[in-house]
């Protein structure tokens, strides 16, 4: 199980990819923006510093390393950090609303007026509870972070003519999606295995972060973690599924009870480099997404079959793919 809280805290502004969409044409353009980074490039940062350090036998990482995130937290609370609220419930600043089951169908209790989330985020330690208590007791945050998009001239040649103080007029600038996070605030991520802490550069572009590893002291988070997934359950990270070249929704494997029904957003894309190599693109399916099973999986996360995830190089259950928590779903049994 995961033993180590991983803290990553910007010396300053991140990078926010902004994905394949971006052209001269689009230069603002966040078609996909995608932040905070995957826990695969924790997992690659894991295996680049035990190279340097060699704390560890790459072979004992390969084969025994688990990371999964991303998520975030208050700098003064980091054992309580936040993760994804499940699309079973919506927590807006005028009201609240849930789903639930009815006749073998999703419905909303308040009918009457249909309300848009303003919140995306929730403490680990206020899972279960509902939607109204939620707010109340301000367990409930929206995204902490700021994008920052703003040209600056490319750094791989001089390209500024120092009597005009101007860029040239082709090629002269770059843009980079950067994303501002308060200063009270830090990326979580979790591990199996600790990270010395110190300063690294992680994420795209390569910038520099304060990194800190700390035991899981949070029993609330351990027992989570380790109760069984029954008929309902969010995921709380992406969910990848199927092979390199196709995408699902939910595992399509023999042993993997059938999915009634799912609440979810659209899918998100999803890829990362393994041993210098860019992996085939996919689709994700997004954190906070729920489902109804037909039977019960009688599984924690950590005990599902590595068959049920996809593999490349490596099975994808080792960057936390589809990590989930049971909920409560009103109508399923």
């Amino acid at each position: 199980m995961f033993k180590y809280l991983v803290t990553i805290h910007p010396l300053g502004l991140m990078y926010g990819s902004a994905g394949a969409f971006l052209s001269p044409e689009n230069l603002v353009g966040r078609s996909g923006a995608k932040f905070p980074p995957e826990a695969a490039t924790l997992s690659g940062l894991i295996f680049s510093a035990n190279k340097v350090n060699q704390q560890f036998t790459q072979h004992d990482l390969s084969a025994n390393l688990f990371v999964a995130g991303p998520f975030w937290a208050k700098v003064q609370d980091k054992q309580n950090f936040y993760i994804p609220i499940p699309w079973s419930k919506i927590i807006a600043n005028k009201g609240v609303d849930e789903w639930q089951f009815n006749n073998g169908q999703w419905q909303l209790e308040n009918q009457s007026e249909k309300l848009e989330p303003d919140y995306r985020w929730q403490t680990i330690n206020s899972w279960g509870l509902a939607p109204k208590v939620l707010k109340s007791n301000k367990s409930v945050a929206a995204n902490p972070w700021e994008y920052l998009p703003f040209l600056h001239p490319q750094i791989n040649h001089p390209t500024l003519k120092y009597s005009q103080r101007c860029v040239q007029k082709s090629d002269g600038l770059f843009l980079e999606n950067s994303v501002q996070i308060p200063e009270d605030v830090c990326l979580v991520y979790l591990s199996t295995y600790p990270l010395e802490s110190g300063w690294y550069r992680f994420g795209g572009e390569n910038h520099i972060v304060e990194i800190e590893c700390e035991e899981i002291k949070n029993k609330k988070l351990l027992d989570l973690l380790n109760q069984p997934i029954q008929r309902t359950f969010a995921l709380i990270t992406p969910g990848i599924w199927g092979s390199n070249r196709l995408s699902y929704r939910y595992p399509h494997h023999e042993n993997f009870p059938q999915t009634l029904e799912m609440l979810t957003d659209k899918a998100i894309p999803y890829r990362f480099r393994a041993k210098g190599n860019l992996g085939r693109g996919r689709y994700a399916v997004p954190p906070g997404s729920v489902y109804v099973l037909e039977a019960s999986v009688n599984k924690s996360w950590w005990e599902w079959d590595t068959a049920w995830f996809p593999k490349e190089g490596y099975s994808l259950k080792q960057v936390g793919c589809g990590l989930c928590l049971p909920i409560e779903i009103k109508g399923v049994a």
